[in-house]
């Protein structure tokens, strides 16, 4: 039996309820394949600050970094505004500790689902995408002033921040369709003429078997709802890649259907679903955790390299959505708990191999 360390960050929101729903299903991974997951609960964003001052503590940082992987459920909140410290700067500490560089937002359409999205079936139809959001440089990490009458944030990028991002998202088109488009603004800021200039050098120099198209983010915007079916791996900068990820995710009709994955070079990986704190439905029980549980599924492949067991929850969304099961932003009846419940329930069922977004790491 493996023994499996796993750090649960709740936060805020709904996130405690995501949360308990991940580890419901994980909790079934292992039952079914015999495993030990080892959950070690700790504070994030607008509890931290509740709790302690801080939006991430070191005790937080520490019990992150001697995990096997992190699970996040949401942070942040109006309760907060206004605040010397902010719910959402603990994320962005904590990514900045574990090194956390690459962030990986696949988004998928289910065919069950296709008529939830809020575009013609024949626009998403067969939609499989996959974002790459750089994740440590840019406007989020950038010195931040505040005058009387004004206020700045500076963008920056390194030529290594850039080129490891690259290398990332082009061995994953390498396992999908081939294509890498990189998005950016390149006819209007410098920090994005650098990135076209090092994509271009990445690509030419290390992956020429790679398609390579480089677009401005505001046609990449619109291509999205347009022609979401022309893009395989989107490869962007930390803003651009923030923007675009959340606009792709509710092509499948929901935001709470996408998961994601932060990772570095080394260490534990962040999990985490892409809806954020919904605190207008906290504590409801009305909350979709599909993804946070395709976040768990995440988890298990490029956390735990547990490769089965990650398909084994994939499989159990799909046949779970094709049975007809929804909660309440698909139209259905089901609350948060019955529906991870279910999940679970499949998971323990048999063990089948799911479709999932295919990428080398490490």
């Amino acid at each position: 039996m493996k023994t499996f360390n796993i750090a649960l960050l709740p936060g805020d929101g709904v996130g405690p309820e995501v949360t308990r729903a991940a580890a419901e299903v994980l909790q079934a991974v292992a039952d079914r394949f015999h495993h030990r997951f080892v959950f070690d609960t700790h504070l994030i964003g607008g509890a931290a600050i509740d709790a302690t001052g801080e939006p991430l503590t070191q005790e937080t940082v520490v019990a992150c970094r001697e995990a096997n992987a992190v699970f996040l459920g949401a942070v942040g909140g109006p309760r907060w505004e206004g605040g010397p410290r902010r719910p959402e700067q603990g994320l962005l500490e904590l990514r900045k500790a574990l090194g956390l560089f690459a962030n990986i937002r696949p988004v998928r359409i289910y065919d069950a689902l296709i008529d939830c999205s809020p575009l013609r079936r024949g626009v998403v139809a067969d939609v499989d995408l996959v974002v790459f959001r750089e994740l440590t440089g840019g406007l989020y990490f950038g010195d931040k002033r505040r005058g009387e009458d004004f206020a700045s944030d500076q963008c920056i990028y390194s030529v290594e921040e850039i080129e490891r991002i690259a290398r990332a998202a082009f061995a994953a088109a390498r396992t999908r369709r081939g294509k890498v488009t990189s998005v950016d603004k390149a006819n209007v800021l410098e920090t994005s003429r650098l990135w076209r200039e090092v994509v271009g050098r990445v690509h030419a120099q290390e992956f020429s078997d790679v398609r390579l198209e480089h677009a401005l983010v505001d046609s990449s915007a619109m291509q999205l709802i347009r022609q979401p079916r022309a893009y395989d791996v989107i490869l962007t900068e930390n803003m651009f890649g923030d923007i675009l990820s959340d606009e792709a995710s509710v092509l499948g009709g929901s935001i709470g259907l996408a998961p994601s994955a932060s990772l570095g070079a080394k260490g534990p990986g962040l999990f985490e679903p892409v809806h954020g704190s919904a605190p207008d439905i906290a504590g409801r029980d009305i909350c979709n955790p599909v993804g946070a549980v395709l976040s768990a599924a995440l988890l298990l492949r490029y956390g735990l390299r547990l490769l089965d067991e990650a398909n084994a929850v994939e499989a159990a969304v799909e046949r779970v959505i094709d049975s007809g099961a929804r909660t309440a932003d698909l139209g259905g009846s089901l609350g948060c708990r019955a529906m991870a419940e279910e999940i679970a329930d499949e998971v323990l069922k048999s063990v089948s191999h799911a479709h999932h977004v295919q990428m080398h790491w490490g």
